[in-house]
């Protein structure tokens, strides 16, 4: 089983208001096991970087201004994902994002891509009900050191969230092979 854990950084929290996806990091495994592939790029959302936002990923509107564009990097993005089952955490929020984005260039939706898709968020919330099971919270559950996290990044973020899904998941290696289901 090809899975990709994918995380995202925007310029708010809003697609429908006009938010726009910054940057994209995705880490590639096959089964439990990282490949070393990844995806990673910064983007020009083409407005600016809410106070918020950047507040919480330290990207300004200036650093991104020279990046490219999504409909420039939207192929090669393609490529990475399609077929593969996505592990995200709060799929919703990222998927509605990168739907967005494929949208503006006529592209066809991430869940066509890629129809298995793995919320860890949704996870964690079953797992440990009542409790914090934001990134960092889940970090700290597991012992994952995230130190130098003083910012979010897409790719530090998947790589960190790769390593609290084999946490969650610890133990269900043979439920998890190429026969698993979508989510």
């Amino acid at each position: 089983m090809r899975r990709i854990v994918l995380d995202t950084e925007t310029t708010g929290l809003d697609f429908r208001s006009g938010d726009r996806v910054v940057e994209i990091g995705c880490i590639e495994m096959y089964g439990r096991r990282r490949t070393g592939r990844h995806f990673h790029t910064y983007l020009n959302p083409e407005r600016e970087v809410g106070a918020a936002a950047a507040a919480i990923h330290g990207l300004s509107t200036g650093f991104l201004a020279d990046k490219p564009r999504f409909a420039m990097i939207a192929a090669e993005f393609i490529e990475f994902v399609q077929g593969a089952e996505l592990v995200i955490h709060n799929a919703p929020f990222d998927f509605g994002f990168l739907d967005h984005e494929l949208g503006q260039i006529g592209g066809i939706r991430l869940g066509e891509l890629c129809p298995r898709v793995i919320d860890t968020l949704q996870m964690a919330r079953s797992l440990r009900p009542g409790r914090k099971n934001n990134l960092d919270a889940l970090c700290v559950e597991f012992g994952i050191d995230n130190s130098g996290r003083q910012l979010h990044g897409a790719l530090r973020d998947a790589e960190l969230l790769t390593n609290v899904w084999l946490s969650l998941t610890r133990g269900q290696g043979a439920l998890l092979d190429d026969t698993s289901t979508s989510e």
